[in-house]
């Protein structure tokens, strides 16, 4: 699809400086947001199907867990999309149940206790969560590039064992776990999802992932891995019932255990809103960063009562907006209002069901990667000369991969513990920003060129660098003229990656490029 001369594709209606509010016509809008819910589909069924068969739900009560996930999902992601004055974040962020709080509440189950506890830790530690989002709302000025490049890195990375897991069929227990069969399908859509990327033209190009989704899901019918059978099987319309389990139950065990998930929610999301706002260009603060968790919180506190768990916001999606270059968080308000229809529908939640995880999985390494790869692209941002920079990103990593590489390291530490370092966001996110602190933030003890992690490696020019320059263009005095002498602004990047300023002299307007004698205006 050819651009306009403005270089947006046709039908789209932008806001200068505020690419979120970017306007599609009504019919990607849905195409786009129903994009994003298959995206996210398997990762927000999974908690209330692990939950259910944890506490011995019946089959129609793990599938009313499912639609009301569904449906506060969806609440949850206008509300963040859209924002109302104090709440959401006003970006293209999906939410659902968070992976975060599974284990928590699966440890709350072990001990004796039942889903109705469940509902009271949620719902307790995410007011005690809501209270103290201003606080989060401040970390904004802790997060230079150089932590921001390793929380975003860290984000794609450890997204990838879901991706495996979808891969090999998402169930270790079955006979099928891992089958070359299953594997070949996932490589299949992974294929699909590249060759419409590279040979597909204007929006076959950017839904590559939905049309990968489809397509894999349809060979997988005569392989035997797709099963539409129980479609049909339950009501098709339901509308979620407010405590269906009963009243919630307050323990103090369980809340302060929740409590903790909260935290790591609360980082997460953080992390986030501030990846997507690095992937779509939009302007992100402290205020907008505490509207989104307020809205996060929010939606946590209203989750137990409709049956549902602790929100946050999905990291998959945001690797969608960056493949996909859509960045309307409009798109992503279509999106919620078709989680909220799948949830009043369960029939068509089971349809969404069908899709074979190793579909999903095929698509989840194009889209986790991503993700990694906008991290990869802020850390090329910073600066590492003549810092501690290096040490910082290379340390923070490697403490953020640690948890997935091996994941009963904390197995012999207290339980707060483990479910905060058990996170690689979050061991990743607090290592970045504790070793930033030390090394740029505190004066004492800085050290330049006094160790070998703070040695500048050769000097370099990257070969975009090169090509921005024009034939004939001269430094002279450290600064850069074009070939007809006029002067071409310089920015002056500080150690962390951030533009401090730019250097001009407008008393010079030309040099001579054959001497390189400056020539002042009269």
């Amino acid at each position: 699809m050819r651009k306009n001369a403005t270089g947006e594709l046709p039908g789209y209606i932008n806001v200068e400086g505020e690419p979120e509010n970017e306007r599609l016509p009504i019919g990607r809008t849905i195409a786009y947001g129903l994009q994003h819910v298959l995206t996210m589909y398997g990762g927000i069924i999974a908690p209330p199907l692990i939950i259910g068969s944890a506490i011995g739900a019946t089959p129609d009560q793990i599938g009313m867990l499912i639609a009301c996930c569904l449906f506060i999902g969806g609440l949850a992601t206008i509300l963040q999309s859209v924002g109302i004055p104090f709440f959401g974040s006003k970006l293209p962020l999906v939410q659902g149940v968070s992976f975060a709080s599974v284990s928590t509440m699966s440890a709350i189950v072990a001990g004796g206790g039942t889903i109705n506890e469940i509902f009271g830790a949620v719902l307790l530690a995410s007011v005690f969560g809501f209270i103290i989002t201003p606080f989060f709302a401040q970390i904004i000025r802790f997060f230079p590039p150089v932590v921001t490049g390793v929380v975003i890195t860290a984000i794609g990375l450890t997204l990838m064992p879901v991706a495996g897991n979808w891969i090999m069929g998402g169930n270790a227990k079955a006979d099928d776990y891992g089958s070359v069969k299953g594997i070949g399908l996932a490589a299949l859509t992974l294929l699909i999802v590249i060759v419409c990327s590279k040979l597909g033209q204007g929006m076959l190009a950017r839904l590559a992932v939905l049309v990968g989704l489809v397509v894999g899901t349809l060979i997988a019918v005569p392989m035997g891995i797709a099963d539409f059978s129980g479609v049909l099987e339950g009501d098709i319309f339901a509308l979620p019932t407010p405590f269906a389990f009963g009243w919630p139950e307050f323990h103090v065990a369980s809340t302060v255990s929740m409590f903790i998930v909260v935290l790591v929610i609360l980082t997460e999301t953080a992390a986030d809103i501030l990846a997507v706002g690095e992937i779509t260009g939009s302007k992100v603060n402290s205020k907008r960063i505490a509207n989104g968790l307020r809205a996060d919180m929010i939606s946590s506190i209203l989750s137990p009562i409709f049956n549902s768990f602790t929100q946050s916001a999905f990291a998959q999606n945001v690797g969608l907006v960056a493949i996909t270059g859509v960045r309307s968080r409009f798109v992503v308000t279509a999106g919620g209002a078709i989680l909220v229809v799948l949830g009043l529908l369960p029939i068509m939640g089971r349809v969404a069901g069908a899709i074979p995880m190793q579909v999903l999985g095929g698509a989840g390494i194009v889209l986790f990667g991503s993700v990694a790869a906008s991290g990869i692209r802020t850390l090329s941002k910073v600066s590492y000369k003549d810092n501690m920079n290096l040490i910082i990103v290379a340390t923070s990593l490697a403490f953020g991969m640690l948890p997935i590489v091996k994941p009963d390291i904390y197995s012999q530490f207290p339980n707060w513990f483990e479910v905060i370092f058990h996170s690689g966001i979050s061991s990743a996110a607090i290592m970045a920003i504790l070793l930033n602190i030390i090394f740029n933030e505190l004066q004492f003890g800085k050290s330049r060129n006094k160790n070998a992690f703070a040695a500048s490696p050769p000097r370099m020019v990257r070969e975009d660098e090169i090509r921005a320059l024009e034939d004939g263009d001269t430094f002279v005095g450290g600064k850069l003229y074009s070939k007809d002498g006029v002067e071409v602004p310089v920015e002056r990047i500080d150690e962390t990656g951030d533009v401090t300023s730019s250097l001009h002299i407008p008393t010079v307007d030309r040099v001579r490029p054959d001497t390189g004698n400056v020539k002042t205006p009269k």
